[in-house]
């Protein structure tokens, strides 16, 4: 049978994984809350899931294992963000599946972040400068006199000399795979596929996600759970150190 003192630790190692665990998902949701203004940001929620450790005791006892918690990863929110209308011809929004491709120096990214502006040169560009893929995989350029942009719905662009080119719009099996490679873009080493018929909504900007309310909620909640288990610490800590005085009292008498 599992001592006193091997019990009372037991308790407190599961109580301090679970302020870890609380810890984790306080910095995931403040992350939501910063990005509640970036345009097509999607709000993440941490996933948890109970981790059993045997004791010494196990092999002498029947169920002997302690509940620990465990974060075994961020699960994405891939719902749409509201669009909202900017009146700026080079604003994209993407409205149901798919993702801009956007090409980088470490190799093509993908974005719902559909804030294009023009370089000097006349390509088509991110907010960071990166060029914005057609569907033959090749930059968009506009003529420096070609100065009326338009985008039909299904991405096909043109000006007053007639079209110029159809943004590539493409989806992944798994969107959960894909991962955060910075300024809005993600990178995946699953096989895009094309979007045959997108719907592309020109002087649009889709929106976070993430709604603040409910994200002040998470926190207020997390932080009152948080408290809760230090103050179950505290008090532990102060049985322990009965239980030793008590202990050192029996050994001197």
């Amino acid at each position: 049978m599992p001592t006193r003192i091997e019990t009372m630790q037991n308790t407190s190692y599961i109580a301090l994984s679970r302020q870890a665990a609380l810890w984790r998902q306080m910095e995931v949701v403040a992350n939501n809350m910063a990005n509640a203004n970036t345009p097509a940001f999607k709000g993440e929620e941490m996933m948890f899931r109970e981790f059993l450790v045997p004791t010494r005791s196990s092999e002498r006892a029947v169920g002997g294992k302690l509940s620990f918690v465990q974060d075994v990863g961020v699960l994405r929110d891939t719902r749409e963000g509201p669009l909202t209308k900017t009146d700026n011809p080079l604003d994209f929004a993407l409205h149901g599946d798919g993702y801009f491709q956007i090409e980088t120096e470490a190799g093509m990214r993908y974005a719902r972040n559909g804030h294009f502006r023009l370089d000097q040169t006349g390509m088509l560009v991110n907010s960071q400068g990166y060029a914005v893929m057609d569907d033959r995989d090749q930059p968009i350029v506009f003529a420096p006199n070609e100065t009326r942009v338009e985008v039909a719905s299904d991405g096909t662009v043109s000006t007053e000399n007639g079209r110029v080119a159809r943004l590539k719009v493409v989806k992944f099996e798994n969107d959960q795979q894909m991962r955060k490679a910075g300024d809005s873009l993600y990178e995946t080493t699953q096989e895009p596929e094309v979007v045959q018929s997108p719907h592309v909504a020109q002087g649009m900007m889709e929106e976070s996600n993430v709604q603040p309310v409910l994200e002040m909620t998470r926190m207020t909640q997390i932080l009152r759970e948080y408290q809760g288990v230090q103050k179950m610490l505290d008090a532990e800590h102060d049985r322990q150190l009965k239980a030793i005085q008590a202990l050192g009292f029996t050994k001197t008498n």
